[in-house]
């Protein structure tokens, strides 16, 4: 669909989908976030929604200005997807094993592994500027020193919430039955204490008194606070990124192992809770996709539905009227709190037919009819994304 214009915001507020479908707080935090003098303008996801600092599905471009809250907590999430050689004829009948063996190779929840995974150690797995990384570690806020062991005992982690890693089939065309791997999550605890640590000094801040919303906050360029929040923003992005690299790998090697005829194609990465400097109309801005993927002309990105809806391989049309972007998921259409009074494991049960995943009651908050209707998502942003591939789980991980 084509944009409209969400009215009553000093920047453009764009929208990709039906503004009356908007739920009134999330209008709310959009037109707050439009009146901020920074913003150059907000491109508007159909899988928006409210969320904690800024709404979840909204692209916000600012010039020399970040809103960490708006970033989040979870710094750096996103989406890994690779295409096996595989088709379905291949899996076997009881997928409960494989299930089982992706737990055992990969921690869930608050679980993390017994030792720092190590590279060299993991067919598949990237070496390169492992150590770097690692080393880049002392130069982030002084307060976290304590939780380097943590980190990296989650390095590879998945955590919980709407975080999974799935087996897939792909649907329709001469592919169909072809298998993938896909996986969502993020930079886990280290991610969220330093996003924590400096929302709460941008909300000290002068010039930030007398805002709509406190989180909406934001640190300045020229400053010593932006300075290291970028510093730190930037390492924990990376942080994410090959937290499901490592992921991916012990996927990869749990279905080699049960199928060792397995081959994978070059794996497609993206973050949908992150910030990125870029140039819009000559315009330098810092673009912080809060729940959305970059979409740029080409660049393939991943766009996933509910644990029994499946899931989309898109290629970005670079619409900048969108800052290059696109929608990050279905988007949820009611709260978890509200999930959880609403349906019943039988609902989850059902709605869940024919996908090997949790079916009790720890997860009905992530049951697909509290998410909204990833096809209206797909249609209503035609413009901003093209599909190359229609997903389908059969194996559906959550922590």
């Amino acid at each position: 669909m084509a944009h409209t214009l969400l009215p009553g915001t000093r920047a453009p507020v764009r929208v990709w989908t039906d503004p009356a479908g908007i739920e009134p707080e999330a209008a709310r935090q959009l037109r707050n976030i439009g009146s901020l003098p920074w913003v150059d303008g907000v491109a508007v996801m159909p899988d928006v929604h409210y969320g904690k600092g800024a709404t979840v599905g909204s692209v916000i471009a600012m010039r020399q200005a970040i809103a960490p809250a708006a970033v989040g907590v979870d710094i750096g999430c996103g989406m890994s997807a690779v295409r096996t050689n595989l088709v379905d004829a291949d899996l076997p009948d009881d997928l409960s094993g494989l299930r089982g063996a992706i737990e055992a190779a990969i921690p869930v929840g608050f679980n993390a592994h017994d030792e720092p995974v190590r590279p060299r150690r993991v067919h598949g797995l990237a070496t390169a500027g492992w150590d770097q990384f690692w080393s880049g570690f002392r130069d982030l806020r002084a307060d976290v020193a304590g939780i380097e062991g943590r980190a990296q005992r989650q390095m590879g982690t998945l955590g919980g919430g709407n975080h999974f890693i799935e087996i897939c089939l792909e649907q329709g065309g001469g592919d169909a039955g072809r298998v993938w791997l896909m996986l969502h999550s993020g930079s886990r605890n280290i991610g969220k204490e330093l996003a924590e640590r400096h929302i709460a000094v941008a909300r000290t801040l002068p010039h930030n008194a007398g805002l709509p919303d406190r989180d909406l906050a934001v640190f300045v360029a020229g400053t010593p606070e932006m300075e290291a929040y970028r510093r730190d923003l930037w390492w924990a992005q990376e942080y994410a990124r090959r937290n499901r690299a490592v992921m991916l790998a012990l996927l990869c090697n749990v279905v080699r192992h049960a199928l060792p005829q397995a081959r994978f194609d070059e794996p497609i990465s993206a973050h949908h809770n992150y910030v990125a400097e870029e140039t819009y109309g000559g315009v330098e801005l810092l673009v912080t996709r809060k729940g959305a993927i970059r979409a740029g002309r080409g660049e393939l990105g991943i766009i996933p539905g509910s644990m029994g809806t499946g899931s989309y391989i898109v290629r970005g049309r670079g619409n900048p009227d969108a800052y290059c972007s696109a929608s990050h998921g279905a988007g949820r259409r009611m709260s978890r709190a509200a999930a959880k009074r609403t349906f019943t494991q039988e609902d989850l049960i059902e709605q869940t037919a024919g996908v090997e995943c949790r079916k009790d009651t720890g997860v009905i908050d992530e049951i697909p009819a509290a998410y909204k209707d990833i096809t209206a998502v797909m249609a209503d942003q035609h413009d901003l994304v093209e599909v190359v591939a229609h997903l389908k789980q059969v194996v559906c991980v959550k922590g």
